[in-house]
C-alpha cells in the first residue's frame, strides 16, 4: 500500500494488527447474507442512504479569479451536485486560517476565512442547498487551534481561565540540556512539544507547531467547544464532520511511547510518527465521553432538526466500533469507514475486498449504520490508488448498504497530479524533504476541479495562475466532456446514484461472493422488487462468468458497466460474458 498522510500509514499498522486480533476471536464467512435494517417512514433519518460529496473549498470553484476557489463559487456549482445525485455537501475548513495546514490550524472556530467569503456568503451558500434539498455538513478540527487564536495567545501570558486551554508542561533537563517533556512525535514528523519562551513551557501539538492541542481536562474548554457546535447549527448546517478525533485525550502522566517494532521501512526514523506505537495520545476514554457530550448537544438543539456526526478515526476496528457509542449513550451517527482507504489497495483480491465489507457489516447492529468511504483530501485519489477501476470502485461503494462519500472529481475519474518538490505546499511532505516528499505530500489530490477544457484552468478560475496547478488530463477527465459520453464515468456515476434510489438499494438484504478468485459479486434483494448485482472483476486477466452463477434462471439486464465493458446501459446480460480486467457491470433482475 502506498499512503501519503501519516495516519493512514499509521492506521495500515494498526488495523492489520487488528485484523489478526479479530480472526482469532471470529471467523468472518465466506459468503453471508446480511439483512439491512428496513427502517420505517417515521425513523428513516435522512442521512441513512444519502451521498455525502467532499468539497475541499480551496479548489472546488474559484468566484472572483484570485486562483483560490470559494463559498460563492461553490453556489454557483450547486445545480451541479444537485444533478448527480448527492444528497449532502461536506465542506473541509473554510475558517480564518493563517493557512499553514490550510485550514485546519482555525483562528476563531465562528467565522470564515476572507480568503473564501464572508459569513453572509456561507448563509447564502447554505440557503441554496437547502433550496435545491441539499444538506450542507461542515468540517470541525476541535483537537487544536492556530497558535494565533486569541485562546492561545491569552493562554501564553496566563490570563485567567484561558491558563489552561492547551496542554503545557515543563521540560526535563538531561545533561544541562533543556529537553521536551517525553518522546511524543508529531504527525508531520520531530517532537510534538514546543518551547515556548514567553510563558517558560512547552505546549503539546500533535499536528505542526502551529496547532496547538487543546486541553479537554480544562471544563472552559470543553464549553468553548460546544458552544461552537451551537453556533453552526444556528447557521443552519445539517451536521458535523469531526476531525482528527482519537487524539482529544492523553495520558496525563505524559509516559513515553513505545517502539513500534512492526515497523520496517529503513528511512523512518525516531523523527517519524510511525517510529512508535500510540497508546498514549489515541483513542482515551475521555475522547469517547467528549463525543457522547457533543452527540447530547446536536441531538438537543432548540429547532429539533436532525443532524449527521461523521467522525475522521484512523485507529483500530474494535476502536472504531467504540466511536458509535452506545444506544444509551450515543457517539457518532457513525465513525468514517476506512477500510477501503486504509486496508486496501491495487494489489487486494476480490476475496480481500469481500472480507473488508463483510467484517464492517457483520458488526453493524441497531445501533450501527454502516458507511464507506473511497477517498478524501489526505490520501492518494480513488483513480490513482485503483489503475482502471474508478468505475468499478464507484460501483462498490455505492451499491453496498449504507450512507457513502464522494471526495471531489471521483465522479470524473479524476487522478493525482504530479506536483514538483518546489510546487510543494502541504506540511506533510515539505517536512519529509525533497527526497521522501511525494510519500508523504498530499498535493496531489487536491488540484482544481475539471470542470472543461475549454476554459482557463479547466473552468476552476479565469486565472491561468491557481494555488495548485490543474492537472494537464483535464482536456479528457472534465465535467463537460464527459456529460456528452453516455459511458463516461460521469455518467457512469449518476446511473449509480440514481439506483440508490430504489428500495432494494434503500433496505434490500446484502450478499456477497467470489467467483474464479478475481470477481467479486454484491447482491442486493428485497422481497417483490428488483435485484441488483454488482460484478468486479478485480485482476487484470479475463475471466468468463455465466448467468447463473450470478442469480439461477433470471434475466438479467445492465443497469450500467464501466467504459472498458463490450455491454452497455440496457443490454440483456447473455448466459456466458468474458469480463475484460478491471471491468465492471451493475445488472438488474426485473420482478
Amino acid at each position: 500500500m502506498t499512503a501519503r498522510h501519516a495516519w493512514t500509514l499509521l492506521a495500515a499498522v494498526l488495523l492489520a494488527a487488528a485484523a489478526r486480533m479479530d480472526a482469532a476471536v471470529a471467523d468472518v464467512p465466506s459468503t453471508k447474507s446480511l439483512v439491512v435494517r428496513a427502517d420505517a417512514a417515521d425513523n428513516e433519518l435522512w442521512w441513512h442512504h444519502a451521498i455525502f460529496y467532499q468539497i475541499y473549498p480551496r479548489s472546488f470553484m474559484d468566484s472572483n479569479g484570485d486562483g483560490i476557489g470559494d463559498l460563492n463559487g461553490i453556489t454557483s456549482r450547486l445545480e451541479y451536485l444537485k444533478d448527480i445525485g448527492v444528497r449532502g455537501v461536506w465542506l473541509s475548513p473554510f475558517y480564518p486560517s493563517p493557512q499553514k495546514d490550510f485550514g485546519y490550524d482555525i483562528s476563531d472556530f465562528k467565522n470564515v476565512d476572507p480568503t473564501y467569503g464572508t459569513l453572509a456568503d456561507f448563509q447564502e451558500m447554505t440557503k441554496k442547498a437547502h433550496e435545491l434539498e441539499l444538506k450542507v455538513v461542515v468540517d470541525l478540527v476541535p483537537n487544536h487551534s492556530s497558535d494565533k487564536h486569541e485562546w492561545f495567545e491569552k493562554s501564553v501570558n496566563r490570563e485567567g481561565k484561558y491558563t489552561d486551554y492547551y496542554v503545557w508542561a515543563d521540560g526535563k533537563m538531561v545533561n544541562g540540556v533543556r529537553q521536551p517533556p517525553n518522546n511524543w512525535v508529531s504527525h508531520f514528523r520531530f517532537s510534538a512539544w514546543e518551547w515556548n519562551e514567553q510563558r517558560g513551557q512547552y505546549y503539546l501539538h500533535q499536528f505542526v507547531k502551529e496547532q496547538p492541542d487543546l486541553n479537554y481536562r480544562s471544563a472552559d474548554v470543553v464549553q468553548e467547544m460546544k458552544d461552537v457546535y451551537t453556533f453552526w447549527m444556528n447557521q443552519g448546517v445539517d451536521g458535523f464532520r469531526v476531525d482528527a478525533l482519537p487524539f482529544l485525550f492523553e495520558d496525563a502522566a505524559l509516559p513515553d511511547e513505545p517502539l513500534n517494532t512492526n515497523q520496517t521501512d529503513p528511512e523512518i526514523t525516531k523523527d517519524d510518527y510511525d517510529f512508535y506505537w500510540h497508546p498514549y495520545t489515541m483513542d482515551d476514554d475521555g475522547t469517547y465521553d467528549m463525543l457522547q457530550q457533543w452527540r447530547e448537544v446536536v441531538d438537543k438543539h432548540p429547532d429539533n432538526m436532525p443532524r449527521v456526526i461523521m467522525t475522521e478515526c484512523y485507529t483500530t476496528f474494535p476502536n472504531t466500533m467504540r466511536y458509535y457509542g452506545t444506544k444509551e449513550r450515543p457517539g457518532a451517527s457513525f465513525p468514517f469507514n476506512f477500510q477501503f482507504i486504509s486496508n486496501l489497495d491495487k494489489s487486494s483480491s476480490a476475496t480481500d475486498i469481500k472480507w473488508q465489507i463483510d467484517q464492517w457489516m457483520n458488526a453493524m447492529d441497531d445501533t450501527r449504520w454502516p458507511n464507506w468511504v473511497i477517498g478524501n483530501h489526505d490520501n492518494p485519489r480513488v483513480a490513482t490508488r485503483y489503475p482502471n477501476m474508478a468505475d468499478a470502485m464507484n460501483m462498490i461503494s455505492l451499491t453496498l448498504p449504507g450512507t457513502a462519500m464522494t471526495y471531489y472529481g471521483e465522479e470524473l475519474g479524476m487522478t493525482d497530479a504530479f506536483i514538483t518538490w518546489a510546487q510543494t505546499k502541504d506540511p506533510s511532505g515539505i517536512n519529509a524533504g525533497p527526497n521522501r516528499y511525494l510519500k508523504t505530500t498530499r498535493d496531489p489530490c487536491r488540484t482544481p476541479m475539471q470542470w472543461d477544457n475549454t476554459t482557463p484552468s479547466a473552468g476552476f478560475s479565469t486565472s491561468h495562475e491557481t494555488w495548485m496547478p490543474t492537472n494537464p488530463n483535464y482536456w479528457q477527465l472534465n465535467v463537460e466532456a464527459e456529460k456528452k459520453d453516455p459511458k463516461s464515468h460521469l455518467n457512469i456515476y449518476k446511473d449509480l446514484t440514481a439506483a440508490r434510489q430504489t428500495d432494494t438499494l434503500k433496505k434490500g438484504a446484502l450478499a456477497t461472493k467470489v467467483l474464479k478468485d478475481d470477481v467479486l459479486v454484491i447482491t442486493r434483494s428485497l422481497q417483490d422488487k428488483d435485484t441488483y448485482i454488482t460484478v468486479v472483476n478485480v485482476g487484470s486477466w479475463a475471466q468468463t462468468i455465466e448467468s447463473n452463477d450470478l442469480l439461477a434462471n433470471a434475466k438479467l439486464t445492465v443497469y450500467s458497466a464501466s467504459a472498458s465493458s463490450s455491454l452497455n446501459k440496457g443490454d440483456a446480460f447473455p448466459a456466458k460474458h468474458t469480463m475484460k480486467g478491471k471491468e465492471s457491470l451493475l445488472l438488474v433482475s426485473s420482478r
